[in-house]
């Protein structure tokens, strides 16, 4: 360990130097071109980054724009993270929403994977995937390989509790986007399905143009649907109907369901 560091890092779980860990890790993969650097504005990223910046180690930021993104979020980032590059979609999520046919759901994920997913094929990419986070992510690993695009993921912090996360941003006077202080927990893509119907409702209530901008574009889905020749679905009269839909009936997609659809 770099002795210079010491005095810094106060992470401790028992006899485990967790910054210092993360430190190295960082060091240990980093790769010839530097790493892509996955920043989403949210404490996990910022963290990250500067862990990063204390390992020495290169890198380029991108923050992947989905459309659908929280304004204070963007605001965040671009006040405090300037150097991030932001990388905007080929499609909005209105548009793509109307091209599946379907909203998107817990299980029809379409959007994570055209908005996000396919940023930096070829590299190695750096996450703030940690395994407190939810039961899936608990089975991640610190170095993991995906079968699409020839990427590698580096997960330095994996092994970080939520507090772990705070004591680092607050010890360091760290810059984080305002919408913690109001109480959300993870920021993410406005109206996501993922977040369960009182979440949904908490955005559309903070967000009301977002909310409106979905029922367009669901209104325009099923315009499309009809052009098509494809079957109604679900008693779906218009897009308030599909909205309601999808905020009140978040997890009801099943198997059948999507085979009918698709």
């Amino acid at each position: 360990m770099n002795g210079g560091l010491r005095h810094d890092l106060t992470l401790f779980d028992g006899d485990r130097d967790k910054v210092a860990i993360a430190i190295e890790r960082l060091r240990q993969f980093e790769p010839e071109d530097g790493y892509y650097l996955a920043f989403s504005g949210g404490k996990d990223s910022v963290v990250i980054k500067a862990l990063a910046n204390m390992a020495g180690v290169r890198y380029d930021a991108h923050y992947s724009l989905t459309t659908v993104d929280p304004p204070e979020l963007v605001r965040f980032i671009r006040k405090d993270h300037d150097d991030v590059i932001v990388e905007r979609p080929k499609h909005t999520m209105w548009e793509i929403i109307v091209r599946h046919g379907v909203p998107p759901t817990r299980i029809i994920r379409y959007c994570c994977q055209e908005l996000k997913e396919d940023s930096g094929l070829g590299r190695t990419v750096m996450l703030g995937v940690r395994w407190a986070e939810s039961r899936a992510r608990s089975k991640r690993k610190i170095v993991e390989a995906c079968n699409k695009g020839g990427k590698w993921y580096v997960n330095p912090i994996i092994d970080w509790s939520d507090a772990d996360v705070w004591q680092f941003i607050r010890e360091r006077s760290l810059p984080y986007c305002c919408l913690y202080d109001e109480g959300f927990k993870r920021l993410g893509c406005v109206l996501c399905p993922m977040q369960g119907t009182r979440g949904m409702l908490r955005d559309a209530g903070r967000w009301p143009k977002y909310k409106a901008a979905y029922i367009r574009a669901f209104d325009r889905m099923l315009a499309m649907r009809k052009e098509r020749g494809k079957p109604p679905m679900l008693n779906w009269t218009d897009g308030e109907a599909v909205y309601r839909w999808w905020v009140y009936n978040p997890g009801s997609v099943d198997k059948a369901q999507i085979s009918m659809w698709e």
